[in-house]
């Protein structure tokens, strides 16, 4: 059986949903459905990708980002400014210290349509995730290589990068059909 590579299972760039850094989230809300209604799609997307004035991709706003964005208060919170931020539960909090937290920093006391349309306004550059340097993978890398990526930094997706550009992006779940369609 020959090596899978990357570029085997990629959703090309053209084919994905994205938004320059200057749009606001509503814009990017309205790219991410618009994607979505793509027929040939097994799985919908998730994230809208970010390209800044040079046409390079700088960043991803997913679903995490987008509903944290409804309360911008949580960038109060320290290293919450990464989607991929460890979330408090895992340092050991228990509920109720984490349900202090919506008295204590006032959060949700507005009304969820007044959050989602202020929300709204908010530029993409402001709430963007800014993937790490372990969130990317050359297109010829083998599938056994992001698959490693994805065990060891609990990913979402990749950026596949050809000649240091972005030209696409791997999804867990393109890479868990994969899988799933070559166990007999």
């Amino acid at each position: 059986m020959k090596t899978k590579k990357v570029k085997e299972i990629m959703i090309t760039l053209s084919d994905y949903a994205t938004v320059t850094d200057t749009q606001d989230l509503a814009g990017a809300i309205q790219a991410l459905k618009q994607s979505n209604t793509d027929k040939q799609l097994h799985h919908k997307h998730r994230a809208v990708l970010v390209y800044d004035a040079d046409h390079h991709v700088i960043g991803k706003v997913g679903i995490r980002e987008i509903l944290k964005a409804l309360e911008p208060k949580y960038r109060q919170f320290a290293g919450s400014d990464q989607a991929g931020s460890v979330s408090l539960s895992h340092f050991g909090f228990n509920q109720e210290f984490l349900y202090s937290l919506v008295d204590k920093y006032s959060l949700w006391h507005e009304s969820m349509d007044t959050l989602v349309a202020k929300a709204g306004k908010t530029p993409v550059k402001e709430i963007m995730y800014t993937p790490s340097k372990g969130e990317y993978v050359n297109i010829d890398a083998p599938v056994s290589e992001a698959v490693h990526q994805f065990i060891i930094g609990c990913h979402q997706s990749l950026l596949v990068v050809e000649n240091d550009r972005v030209v696409g992006i791997l999804r867990l779940a393109d890479l868990f059909d994969m899988v799933c369609d070559i166990i007999p």
